[in-house]
């Protein structure tokens, strides 16, 4: 068999067991430590960050022969570092993997302890149904001639070209500590991530449990019915400067003096008298237009105020101390979904679904501990394992004569 390594490929040659009560024995893989893999620990590392930091696969294998002189195919490196992510998304989902802190390490230079959440959706390119069958079409014409079956697909295709995957994350004040993670599933999919994580980082014993969001329907909803326990909710300043800004076009026009100075009116009023300075402001300006199509745009801004009204008390909320914009989940949102993006790149949810993990990783802080977890569950003890072959107490023994280790000549290293 051959075997992937930080070294390049290796050749083992070694004896296998069979009997028709215990099946297919190989001793020696246990050993080695490569009984369920035929990719080194180190060789998987490797690949997941060139998978995650590359554009692409093939910039990808690119990276890794030029740094590390180690030749994989673009597939391959697909296949590697998918899997990984499965068991990335796996342990997180599982508990096996997460933060070595929790909300009584989350203080603020005052002394008080205090998380915040910050939960968003962003949109992935995805494969279409109608994608996948002008795929499988050509396929079969190129296979027809090649006498060879066409591969079955595992995934079927998305309904629409983008799809809307959920994306949350706990941070302290000074933003050092963040648990990140997220899904292509619905809000009742990242509402219990959310509730399974906040019991993980004892968010109940924080003074002070804080969510900046955008303030839409299904996120106020999780958190009503997972995390009643955040009882600080903050509507993202900017997306309230994003609806004052569409109302002000419409009322005023688009780059005119009276827009960025009425832009400029209500935001202060937001700011220093919350919520019913701000409503006061849209009252008064809807008092003084006459078209139709202004008032509409101003009567959606007032109902949109007002739907949210627990949430914008800046006033408030700055006087604490809090943060009333959303950057860190911003941030967080173009991490995890960088290298999903780009031209000409479409994604099976479940793959990309691989890809977030590995990135929610690495962002969590969270990387050396999965690989150092990795590395501790080493190779097994032969006699140990309960092997049922009667040669194997013997094979002990005489391990050495069973396999040959020898470079492969893709590695471009010399032997010895």
């Amino acid at each position: 068999m051959h075997h992937l390594t930080v070294d390049g490929s290796i050749r083992i040659a070694r004896r296998v067991y069979w009997s028709p009560e215990s099946g297919t024995e190989r001793p020696l893989d246990g050993w080695l430590g490569i009984d369920d893999a035929s990719v080194s620990r180190g060789a998987r590392e490797l690949c997941s960050l060139a998978a995650m930091a590359a554009g692409s696969f093939a910039k990808g294998t690119e990276v890794l022969w030029r740094l590390g002189q180690l030749r994989v195919s673009d597939e391959q490196l697909r296949t590697i570092a998918e899997a990984e992510g499965r068991r990335v998304k796996d342990d997180l989902e599982e508990g096996r993997v997460g933060p070595d802190w929790t909300a009584a390490d989350c203080r603020t230079p005052g002394g008080v302890t205090r998380i915040v959440l910050g939960v968003e959706g962003v949109m992935v390119p995805v494969i279409t149904a109608a994608e996948k069958m002008r795929r499988r079409g050509h396929k079969r014409r190129r296979t027809k001639a090649k006498r060879r079956p066409l591969r079955e697909r595992l995934f079927k295709g998305s309904e629409h070209p983008w799809k809307e995957f959920k994306i949350a994350g706990f941070y302290d004040p000074s933003k050092e500590r963040v648990w990140a993670f997220g899904t292509a599933g619905g809000p009742d999919v990242i509402g219990r991530r959310m509730r399974r994580a906040a019991g993980r980082l004892r968010i109940g014993e924080a003074t002070e449990r804080v969510a900046v969001t955008d303030g839409a329907e299904w996120i106020r909803g999780q958190l009503a019915t997972r995390l009643p326990m955040v009882d600080v909710r903050i509507l993202d300043y900017f997306h309230l400067m994003e609806h004052l800004g569409e109302a002000a076009v419409i009322g005023f026009g688009a780059g005119r003096p009276e827009t960025m100075a009425w832009i400029e009116a209500a935001s202060k009023a937001a700011l220093e008298e919350g919520v019913a300075g701000l409503l006061v402001k849209i009252r008064e300006t809807l008092r003084s237009v006459r078209s139709s199509m202004k008032r509409e745009a101003f009567k959606k801004l007032e109902q949109y105020v007002a739907n949210h009204a627990e949430m914008l008390d800046y006033p408030t909320y700055r006087a604490r101390g809090f943060d009333i914009g959303s950057g860190p989940t911003e941030s967080l949102c173009r991490t995890l979904t960088a290298r999903l993006k780009g031209g000409g790149k479409r994604w099976n949810t479940p793959n990309a679904e691989t890809l977030m993990a590995l990135a929610a990783l690495k962002h969590s802080r969270l990387w050396e501990n999965y690989w150092a977890a990795q590395a501790r569950k080493g190779p097994v003890d032969l006699v140990a394992s309960g092997a049922k072959h009667k040669d194997l107490h013997q094979f002990r023994e005489r391990k050495s004569l069973f396999f040959i280790v020898r470079p492969t000549k893709s590695t471009g290293r010399k032997a010895g």
